[in-house]
């Protein structure tokens, strides 16, 4: 990628709940990413493979590491994490005096957009959401939790490498493509902050395991919103995709074939170009 690298956007910034870190690059519209679920999540981790082209074509990049991961604040909360999250993202852009965002968000981040959204419309630009959360616990294609989910928790308990790398193989369509970086850089944020991994596991169980459904809230978010989806996604199924599509009344669906829960990453050149075209469109 071109001269950015993860330490040289790095920023903490004050909230009024707690030290975010993000990495800030670009000018222009603001663009916010927000992150999935899972041991060693990060925003560089999720987004590095997209900065570039959004730079290049003028907007701000954000890349938010939610409470409880990444370099930023722990959180030890009941809380719906999506509600949580949500309140972060509001938090975030009130410290760094933004407006209105649009607002990128992959799995739990797709959720934790959609709880700030729904009482935010007027501070969201245009929404994507991929492989998201946040629309209930039941499938019509796929019995949940998932087989990602399933290896995502077992990450939580048990941080070994072999763990991370059975998650992050189910994580793309093709395992092959998995670079050492990328496990290395998921493997050193699990090592850097333990607390995170346990937090969430005592959170999980206050919470009962309740993220945020937001169902009912869907019909009134009047954002324009791109909706992608991995065919072969093992984390999130598909027709949580089909659900926000009927839902939502300004909602386009992409799918993807041959890729995973990281359209994002997996396919990285498509997806900015569809993205952007969104955007400008």
């Amino acid at each position: 990628m071109g001269n950015f690298s993860n330490e040289s956007t790095s920023r903490f910034i004050q909230t009024k709940g707690w030290k975010l870190h993000v990495n800030d690059v670009g000018e222009g519209e603001p663009i916010l990413m927000v992150h999935g679920s899972g041991p060693g999540a990060t925003g560089w981790a999720n987004f590095h493979r997209n900065i570039d082209p959004f730079v290049s074509a003028g907007y701000r990049v954000l890349l938010m590491d939610c409470p409880g991961f990444g370099k930023s604040d722990p959180v030890l909360s009941g809380e719906p994490r999506f509600d949580l999250n949500g309140r972060a993202i509001g938090e975030l852009l009130d410290a760094l005096e933004i407006e209105k965002a649009h607002i990128v968000g992959n799995s739990m981040g797709g959720g934790s957009a959609l709880a700030f959204a729904k009482n935010n419309q007027e501070r969201v630009g245009k929404l994507i959401l991929m492989g998201s959360a946040g629309v209930g616990p039941y499938s019509v294609f796929t019995p949940v939790p998932m087989e990602g989910i399933g290896l995502l928790m077992a990450l939580y308990s048990d941080p070994s490498m072999t763990n991370l790398e059975k998650m992050l193989e189910v994580f793309v369509y093709d395992s092959s493509q998995l670079t050492d970086e990328l496990i290395d850089l998921r493997h050193q944020s699990i090592l850097s902050m333990p607390q995170h991994l346990e937090n969430f596991l005592k959170s999980h169980q206050l919470s009962k395991g309740v993220m945020g459904d937001y169902s009912a809230d869907l019909p009134d978010i009047k954002n324009e919103t791109l909706i992608t989806w991995g065919r072969d996604d093992r984390f999130v199924p598909m027709d949580w995709g089909l659900k926000l599509l009927q839902l939502m009344p300004n909602s386009t669906l992409h799918v993807f074939s041959r890729c995973g829960h990281w359209a994002q990453w997996e396919h990285a050149d498509a997806f900015n170009r569809l993205v952007l075209d969104f955007l400008k469109h």
